[in-house]
């Protein structure tokens, strides 16, 4: 009895998870999709595909870093830096480790009375703690020359395959037969590479280089997979491919520009910015809301009209847009700034100032990068920088 009624309750979930006036137009059926002679359609079991790609990436991603990324380091002069290591005690480290990793005036008195050390020392030792967390440069470059390869790749690829494509040159074809659209081998390939991406990152982000950010960064990917994976079980993937092409058109160069950073080409790092920043926001506030919304919005209203999983992807690409405005905003200040000074700021989010930078700074003028007093908060752009300051991942 307990089982019928298990099987009854998981039938009806899948029938409402793949309700048909949920997730197709009027008049469409799943069946109507399986007819012989319409050609191959999306469907969701594909996206199955991506979790093997995921790992084969993640396989490539490795060797690249090992026997690509890393000679390349280390011919810029790259080096993998061992920090100083702190001296060992079990008091500050409980503190460091459970309490605070900074902290203020009046612990550091009570610590001092408890161990008998000057204030200084014990300034001296959480300074030296601090910078056993953080990651070396060399690391930083390999994860970032392999987001650049990857990046730039697909989107070469991408260019390329819609430039032979007739919506990307007329955005109404997107919906023309909608949603009797064939799915070509190019498109398939496209999708499932950048979804595998997507999870790839998802899933290394447990293993690379901590970030406060982790959270925000986990979420965006999460945010990321589900959009694809939605558009494409939708066939909305005509629509979908100017989308991934349209973000991936800046991403390399922000990749490029801390490449540049970490190689200590702060010119070609602050140019790469700059032409970053300039992308970005002419993609983000221009090609993305009179391009892509009005052929979302306008044009599929005007084509096959709204119906419940329209009024979704929409609110989606809606939301995404409000990001855009929010991120351009913060890029627009750091490039900005980056002018105004001749010099892109360095990221605190990361915590990824060597060594010597901070060694180098006074004691009485050290601001902790852990105390959260920063003049703009938890202020985070695309993932990549915080707190106006440089993304020196």
């Amino acid at each position: 009895m307990a089982t019928a009624v298990v099987a009854g309750a998981l039938g009806l979930l899948w029938d409402w998870l793949w309700s048909e006036s949920f997730w197709l137009p009027q008049n469409v059926s799943w069946a109507d999709l399986e007819r012989p002679g319409l050609g191959s359609f999306p469907r969701a079991r594909h996206v199955l595909s991506a979790f093997p790609l995921a790992a084969g990436i993640f396989s490539v991603r490795l060797l690249f870093e090992r026997f690509i990324a890393k000679p390349c380091a280390i011919h810029l002069g790259i080096q993998e830096s061992v920090p100083h290591q702190a001296q060992p005690n079990a008091i500050l480290e409980k503190v460091y480790t459970s309490i605070t990793k900074c902290p203020d005036g009046k612990r550091l008195e009570g610590l001092s009375k408890q161990l008998d050390w000057d204030v200084r020392k014990i300034q001296g030792w959480f300074r030296h703690r601090r910078n056993q967390d953080k990651p070396p440069t060399l690391t930083k470059f390999c994860e970032s020359m392999w987001r650049f390869t990857f990046y730039l790749c697909i989107f070469c690829y991408g260019i390329r395959f819609l430039w032979s494509s007739p919506w990307f040159w007329d955005t109404r074809q997107c919906w023309h037969s909608y949603p009797y659209q064939p799915l070509t081998s190019g498109l398939y390939y496209y999708y499932i590479m950048e979804l595998a991406f997507y999870w790839s990152l998802m899933f290394s982000q447990f293993i690379d280089i901590k970030r406060k950010d982790f959270l925000i960064m986990f979420v965006h990917h999460l945010a990321t997979i589900g959009l694809i994976t939605f558009s494409y079980i939708n066939n909305m993937v005509r629509v979908g491919t100017l989308v991934m092409c349209l973000h991936d058109s800046s991403d390399f160069l922000l990749e490029a520009a801390k490449l540049a950073n970490y190689a200590k080409y702060q010119r070609l790092c602050d140019t790469l910015f700059v032409v970053f920043s300039v992308i970005f926001v002419i993609t983000r506030l221009g090609i993305y809301p009179f391009w892509v919304l009005n052929t979302t919005l306008f044009e599929s209203w005007e084509i096959i009209g709204p119906y419940s999983s329209w009024w979704l992807f929409n609110g989606l690409l809606l939301i995404l847009q409000v990001l855009h405005v929010v991120w351009s905003y913060l890029i627009a200040q750091i490039a900005c700034k980056a002018l105004v000074r001749g010099k892109v700021s360095k990221d605190d989010r990361s915590d990824v100032e060597s060594s010597s930078e901070e060694e180098d700074v006074p004691a009485g003028n050290r601001k902790c990068p852990y105390d959260g007093s920063s003049s703009n908060g938890a202020n985070q752009v695309n993932g990549h920088m915080r707190n106006n300051c440089w993304a020196e991942e």
